[in-house]
């Protein structure tokens, strides 16, 4: 049974930084592209990062470029997301993912996904 658990949400300041834990079960994660998504209230999830099975490609949405770093630990089965210079904006659940592309691209379709974590940004 695959199980990808995030974990590292909560309430930060605006201008603050979170560091999002993904960790998972189930599957053989170092053969896996992994992403991170976001769903704001009332609006569709959307896109934020990807990272190859290997660590070596990622990929970012333009609103968090340079600002947020997508990491993963092959030896832990765990993907990270950290996020800096939060905005009130960035409220939403984000959800981690996996899936079976190597290089998983802000359109890859995943697999597999997280239930994900509740980030609040206060303003």
């Amino acid at each position: 049974q695959v199980q990808l658990v995030e974990s590292g949400g909560g309430l930060v300041q605006a201008g603050g930084s979170l560091r999002l834990s993904c960790t998972t079960s189930g599957l053989s994660f170092s053969n896996y592209g992994m992403g991170w998504f976001r769903q704001a209230p009332g609006k569709e999830r959307e896109f934020v990062a990807t990272i190859s099975r290997g660590g070596d490609t990622t990929y970012y949405a333009d609103s968090v470029k340079g600002r947020f770093t997508i990491s993963r630990d092959n030896a832990k089965n765990t993907v990270y997301l950290q996020m800096n210079s939060l905005k009130a904006e960035e409220t939403a659940v984000y959800y981690c993912a996996a899936g079976r592309a190597a290089v998983p691209t802000p359109t890859t379709g995943m697999n597999y996904w997280g239930k994900g974590t509740l980030v609040t940004v206060s303003s």
